[in-house]
C-alpha cells in the first residue's frame, strides 16, 4: 500500500491543483507523484550564496540578490521597447532591462516589498545590468533560498505563465521528496547494488533533485541511468529468450534442388565472404526448430537482395511459400523485376502485388497462392490486407523495415497457424547502442563487405555559385554515355524557405539541357502511381538521361547506367538521407560521383553532415555522427519491443554502460529466468509495473 502513494495524483500536491495539474499532463505527460520524480533536471545553477550588489563583477556569472525594486519605467516611443528600473540593495543599486511582457512587469512589482533576483549579469556601457532576471517575493522561509545546488528542469512557455517554471518545479520535487523519501522502493537486488556499487534508489532520487554538490549528482545520475538502461535490457533479453524457448516455426531441414541449381548455375555473381557468413547464420536458424527473428544489416549495395533470393529458395526446397514485403511501390516493383530476371531460367512462379494491382491480375494472384501454385509474392503492405491468404507461408522477409510500424509486421501472424520465419532487412546502417537497445531482442546479421570491383563514389561538396562547372561535369559524364540524378527537398518554392524547389530546378535544367538533345524526367511523390512508374521506366530505358526528383528514389531504385548524383541544398538533408541518395549510384563499373550543391550560410551541423559525406563511404561511420547529432529519435517506425523512453539515459553517450547492464541483466537471468527468486522480488514487481503497458512483440521483429 505504502508504494501506491508514489501513485497518487500530482494534483493533491500542495499548489498545484487541477488547472495546474491539467498542464503538467499535457506539457510533460506527469500524471503521479512518481512522474513528477521522474522528470530530471537537465542542468544545475549554484544558489547557495546571496550576493550584494556591490558585488557584481567579472569574476562571475550568475548572482543572487535580495531587495527592492524602483523606478519602472518605458522605453522608447511611441510604443514601449523595453522596460527599465532599479534593483537596490544596503550596498547599492543596479539596473534591470525587460524587453518581453512589457505590460504584465510594470505591473507585477510592488514598492518596498522584497525580491529574490537570480541571473546573469551583463555590461553595457561600462555599466552592470540584468537583462531578464528571475524574480519572486522574498519569503524567509522558502525551501529553496540559500540552498546549495539547484536543478534547472525543462519547462514550456504555457507553463512559466501559469506559475509553473524552473523554481516552482524544484519545490514540487522537493515537497514530494520531503513526503515520499522513507516509501521509495529499491528495485535493484542487493547483489547487484553491492556489486555495481551503486548508491540507495531513494538516495539517488534526493540527490538528482536537491544535491549537496557535484559528486551527489554523479553518484545519483549513475544510480538512475544504471537502473534505467539494465530494466530495458532485461526486458529485450526476456523477450528473446521466452520466443526462443516457447515459439515453434517450421523446420527448414532440406538445401535442395532451388538452392543448388540456383547458386550453381545461375549466382550472377560470387558471393561475398561477408554474404555467406550471412547465409549460413539464417539457415542455422531455419533449422532450429524456433521461430526465425533476425535483423540484416548491409550498407547499401552490399547484396542484401540476393541473400534474401537465396533464402526464400530454401523456403520453396522445403515446400513453403515465401513473401517479400517492401515500403513503396518503387521499391516493390525493383525487386520483382530483380528477382524475375534472376530467376528467369528457374520453374519458379512469381508474382507482384501492390495497390495498383488491377481486380483481374489480383484474383489470380489470390487463387494462386491458396493453392500453392504461387511460390514466391512481392509486394507493399498490400501483402498483408485481410483478402490474401497463403496456403503454407514459411518464410516473411520485410524490407526497410522500419519503415513499417510493428502492428503491420505483426499481422503476417495471422495469414499462417504456425508463425513464419522472419527476416527484416534495412540499408540504414544502425548505429551499435541503438541496435542493442531498440533492436535488442532481434539477432542480428551484418553485411560489412561490398562486391568486388565496386569502385567508391567520390563525394564532393560544391557551392550554388559554383553552377556553371556543374553543368559542364554533367553534360561531360551524359557524353560518355552515363546518366544523372539531381534531387530536391521540395516540389514547389515555398516563401518560407529559400530552398532551390524542383519545378524552379526543373525549369533552369531544360534551359540548359534543352530538347532533343538531352531528354529530362520528373519523379516526385505527387505524382500518381502509374505516372511515377512511367516516368522512372524512362530513366530505366535509358531514354532519359536526367532524372529530377524528390526523395522517393531513396531506396531501392537500381539503375546501374546512373553515375552521377546530384543533392541541392544537401545541408537540408540528415546524414542517413544522404548516404542512401548517394547509394542510387556506384551500382555499375563506372566512376560514381555524388555532388553535394550548398550555399554558404550554413549551420554547424550542416558543416559537419558536408564533412563527413566527403570523408567516408562507410554506411556504420555516417550512422554514428548522424546519432551524435540528431539523437536517437524514433528509428523505427514504432517503437520496437521494449523501447521505452529515456528519461535520464543516453544512447549517444552511453554505449559501454548499455553494453555492461546487458551483461549484467544476462547474468541475472543464467540464474533466474522468470525472477522467482525472493531476492528479486522487488525487482520483479517493479518489471511488471515498467512494462505493464506494452504489448509484447518481439515474437514478430
Amino acid at each position: 500500500m505504502e508504494v501506491n502513494l508514489l501513485h497518487t495524483r500530482i494534483e493533491y500536491l500542495k499548489g498545484v491543483g487541477t488547472r495546474r495539474a491539467e498542464l503538467l499532463h499535457k506539457e510533460l505527460n506527469v500524471y503521479t507523484y512518481q512522474d513528477m520524480l521522474n522528470r530530471f533536471p537537465f542542468r544545475y545553477i549554484d544558489k547557495s550564496k546571496i550576493h550584494k550588489v556591490s558585488q557584481v563583477n567579472d569574476d562571475m556569472v550568475y548572482y543572487q540578490l535580495i531587495g527592492t525594486i524602483s523606478d519602472l519605467k518605458s522605453i522608447g516611443a511611441p510604443r514601449a521597447t523595453r522596460v527599465t528600473g532599479r534593483f537596490t540593495d544596503d550596498t547599492g543599486s543596479i539596473e534591470l532591462v525587460w524587453f518581453k511582457g512589457l505590460k504584465w512587469i510594470k505591473t507585477s512589482f510592488k514598492p518596498g516589498v522584497r525580491y529574490v533576483l537570480f541571473g546573469k549579469a551583463s555590461e553595457f556601457n561600462h555599466r552592470y545590468n540584468f537583462v531578464h532576471p528571475e524574480i519572486e517575493e522574498y519569503n524567509p522561509d522558502d525551501p529553496l533560498i540559500g540552498e546549495g545546488l539547484q536543478g534547472v528542469y525543462l519547462t514550456t512557455e504555457k507553463m512559466k505563465n501559469n506559475g509553473l517554471g524552473t523554481r516552482q518545479i524544484a519545490k514540487m520535487q522537493k515537497l514530494i521528496l520531503q513526503q515520499m523519501f522513507d516509501i521509495i522502493p529499491e528495485v535493484l537486488p542487493s547483489s547487484v547494488i553491492r556489486q555495481e556499487n551503486l548508491i540507495a534508489r531513494r538516495y539517488a532520487y534526493y540527490q538528482i533533485h536537491l544535491p549537496s554538490n557535484n559528486i551527489e549528482i554523479q553518484q545519483a545520475t549513475r544510480r538512475l541511468k544504471f537502473e534505467e538502461h539494465f530494466f530495458l535490457q532485461l526486458k529485450l533479453l526476456r523477450a528473446k529468450k521466452r520466443r526462443e524457448n516457447t515459439v515453434k516455426s517450421h523446420v527448414f531441414g532440406v538445401v535442395g534442388d532451388y538452392f543448388n541449381r540456383f547458386y550453381n548455375d545461375y549466382l550472377p555473381f560470387p558471393l561475398t565472404n561477408a554474404q555467406k557468413r550471412v547465409i549460413r547464420e539464417i539457415r542455422r536458424d531455419l533449422g532450429s526448430g524456433h521461430q526465425m527473428n533476425r535483423l540484416l544489416q548491409g550498407d547499401v549495395g552490399s547484396g542484401k537482395t540476393i541473400v534474401a533470393l537465396m533464402v526464400m529458395l530454401l523456403a520453396l526446397d522445403n515446400g513453403f511459400q515465401a513473401c517479400l514485403m517492401a515500403p513503396t511501390e518503387i521499391l516493390a516493383t525493383q525487386h520483382y523485376a530483380t528477382l524475375k530476371e534472376q530467376l528467369k531460367d528457374m520453374p519458379v512462379r512469381l508474382a507482384l502485388l501492390t495497390g495498383s494491382t488491377k481486380t483481374t491480375e489480383r484474383r489470380v494472384i489470390h487463387h494462386g497462392l491458396k493453392d500453392g501454385s504461387l511460390q514466391i509474392l512481392v509486394g507493399t503492405h498490400a501483402l498483408i490486407e485481410k483478402g490474401v491468404v497463403f496456403n503454407n507461408l514459411g518464410l516473411a522477409i520485410i524490407d526497410e523495415q522500419h519503415r513499417f510500424g510493428v502492428e503491420q509486421r505483426a499481422k503476417f501472424w495471422e495469414k499462417t497457424e504456425v508463425p513464419p520465419h522472419t527476416l527484416v532487412m534495412t540499408a540504414t546502417p544502425i548505429p551499435r547502442t541503438l541496435a542493442m537497445t531498440q533492436y535488442g531482442e532481434l539477432d542480428v546479421s551484418k553485411i560489412d563487405e561490398l562486391p568486388p570491383g565496386r569502385k567508391p563514389v567520390k563525394t564532393v561538396h560544391v557551392y550554388q555559385d559554383d553552377r556553371y562547372r556543374l553543368m559542364l561535369f554533367m553534360k561531360h559524364q551524359i557524353e560518355l554515355g552515363r546518366q544523372v540524378y539531381v534531387v530536391y527537398p521540395l516540389i514547389k518554392e515555398s516563401e518560407k524557405t529559400d530552398m532551390i524547389a524542383l519545378q524552379e530546378g526543373y525549369e533552369a535544367l531544360l534551359r540548359d539541357f534543352p530538347e532533343p538533345q538531352y531528354r529530362i524526367c520528373v519523379c516526385h511523390g505527387q505524382l500518381k502511381p502509374e505516372d511515377k512508374d512511367f516516368e522512372m521506366q524512362r530513366f530505366i530505358d535509358r531514354d532519359a538521361q536526367i532524372m529530377v526528383a524528390t526523395t522517393v528514389i531513396e531506396v531501392g531504385v537500381n539503375v546501374p547506367n546512373a553515375s552521377v548524383m546530384i543533392i541541392e541544398n544537401a545541408n537540408r538533408f540528415g546524414l542517413s538521407q544522404l548516404h542512401q541518395l548517394r547509394g542510387r549510384v556506384g551500382r555499375g563499373a563506372d566512376q560514381s560521383y555524388c555532388i553535394l550543391v550548398t550555399d554558404h550560410k550554413m549551420t554547424d551541423d550542416g558543416r559537419i553532415r558536408m564533412k563527413t559525406m566527403c570523408s567516408t563511404n562507410d554506411g556504420f561511420e555516417i550512422a554514428e555522427v548522424d546519432l551524435e547529432l540528431r539523437g536517437p529519435g524514433e528509428t523505427g517506425g514504432t517503437r520496437q519491443s521494449g523501447q521505452v523512453a529515456m528519461l535520464i539515459g543516453d544512447l549517444q553517450k552511453d554505449g559501454e554502460l548499455i553494453q555492461h547492464t546487458r551483461a549484467v541483466a544476462s547474468d541475472l537471468l543464467d540464474e533466474d529466468p522468470y525472477l522467482i527468486k525472493p531476492e528479486n522480488r522487488l525487482l520483479h514487481e517493479h518489471y511488471k509495473e515498467l512494462f505493464a503497458q506494452t504489448f509484447d512483440w518481439s515474437q514478430i521483429g
